[in-house]
C-alpha cells in the first residue's frame, strides 16, 4: 500500500502574540496562537465577536504588527522586517475579502476600475487588451455582466457588491485568501450563493482560505479544519467532522450547544451549555496546546489534558 502523502503547509502561526499599545495600556489581543494552513484547504478560524480571530487574519496580511512569535508563508518569516519587493510579493500572493461589502469598496470608482487596480499596481498584464479581457473574464466567472464593469458600487446589492469583492481578490491570482466573514453582512438566501461561488473557485484554482467567521454552523459546509478562539486563545483544533461530533474543550461545546436545529421541536429542547472560563485554574499548572486525538489539539494544562484524555478513552 502507497502512504498517503502529507500535505504541504502554505501558512504556519507559531506563538503569535498581538498587542496593542505600551506599559499599562498594553492589551494583548491575541495570545500564544499556533496553526498552521494545509495548500489547497479551507482553514476556519471560529469565535465570537472581540476573541482576536480578525486580528490574526490582519496579522498574516500584514496590516496587524505581531508583538511574538512567528508567522511563516511559504517557508519564509512575513512578520517583521521586509523588503519593498517581498512586501509587494505578499500583497499580490495573500488576498482579503472583507466583511463589509459596502465598505471596502471605493464608492466613486467603477467596477471596472475596482477590478483593474490591483492589475495597474502590479502591472499584471502586457496591454490594454489582456487587462480588458481578464476583468470581462472574472466579473462572468463571479456571476455578474459586462455591463456592470461601467456602475458604482452604490447600484448594486449587498450579494452582489460582495462579488465584486470576491473578484477583486481572485484577479490577482492568490495563494491565500484570508475571507472575513464574507456573508455575515448578506440575506440568508445569498449566503449559500457566495459560499458554493467560493467553494468553486478553490476547485478550479487550488485557493487556500483563512475562513474567518462566528458561526459554527456557516463553516461546518465549506472547512476541512477548524480552530476555535476564545478571548484571543485557540482553544481547540480539528477537522471539521471531528470537532463537531467530538467536541473536547468546554468553549467550543458551549458554541456547539448554541447551533440552530432545524426541527422545532427538537430546538425547544436542546439545553445551552454555558461556558465559565473560571472552570480553569492555571495559576501554577500552565496550559498548552496538546494533541489529545490524532490531528485534534486542545488547550489545558497537564491535569485537564489527562481529563480529557480519559474522556476520549471510555
Amino acid at each position: 500500500m502507497r502512504r498517503k502523502a502529507m500535505p504541504e503547509k502554505l501558512v504556519e502561526v507559531k506563538d503569535v502574540e498581538i498587542s496593542f499599545g505600551e506599559g499599562r495600556k498594553k492589551f494583548v489581543a491575541v495570545h500564544n496562537a499556533n496553526f498552521f494552513i494545509n495548500k489547497g484547504e479551507t482553514f476556519s478560524l471560529v469565535g465570537e465577536s472581540g476573541s482576536g480571530k480578525t486580528t490574526i487574519g490582519r496579522a498574516i496580511i500584514g496590516l496587524n504588527d505581531t508583538s511574538n512569535g512567528e508567522i511563516i508563508f511559504d517557508g519564509k518569516k512575513i512578520n517583521g522586517y521586509l523588503s519593498h519587493s517581498e512586501k509587494n510579493d505578499l500583497i499580490r500572493r495573500i488576498q482579503m475579502i472583507f466583511q463589509d461589502p459596502a465598505a471596502s469598496l471605493n464608492e466613486r470608482a467603477t467596477v471596472d476600475y475596482i477590478l483593474s487596480e490591483g492589475l495597474y499596481n502590479f502591472h499584471l498584464y502586457k496591454d490594454e487588451e489582456e487587462r480588458k479581457a481578464k476583468i470581462k473574464e472574472i466579473i462572468k466567472e463571479v456571476g455578474l455582466l459586462e455591463e456592470h464593469l461601467t456602475r458604482y458600487p452604490h447600484e448594486f446589492s449587498g450579494g452582489q457588491r460582495q462579488r465584486i469583492g470576491i473578484a477583486r481578490s481572485l484577479v490577482m491570482q492568490p495563494d491565500l485568501v484570508i475571507a472575513d466573514e464574507p456573508i455575515s453582512a448578506l440575506d440568508v438566501s445569498v449566503r449559500a450563493q457566495v459560499l458554493n461561488l467560493l467553494k468553486k473557485f478553490q476547485k478550479e484554482l487550488g485557493l487556500t482560505y483563512l475562513f474567518i467567521a462566528h458561526d459554527l454552523s456557516v463553516v461546518r459546509f465549506i472547512s476541512d479544519r477548524i480552530a476555535v478562539i476564545y478571548k484571543g486563545t485557540i482553544v481547540e483544533v480539528a477537522e471539521t467532522e471531528e470537532l463537531y461530533n467530538n467536541p473536547i474543550h468546554p468553549y467550543t461545546k458551549s458554541l456547539l450547544s448554541a447551533v440552530p436545529i432545524p426541527d422545532p421541536i427538537l430546538e425547544r429542547k436542546k439545553v445551552l451549555k454555558v461556558y465559565d472560563p473560571n472552570q480553569h485554574d492555571y495559576s501554577v499548572d500552565k496550559p498548552e496546546m496538546v494533541e489529545v486525538r490524532p490531528g485534534h489539539f486542545v488547550w489545558g494544562n497537564k491535569t485537564e489534558i489527562e481529563t480529557y484524555r480519559k474522556e476520549q478513552s471510555k
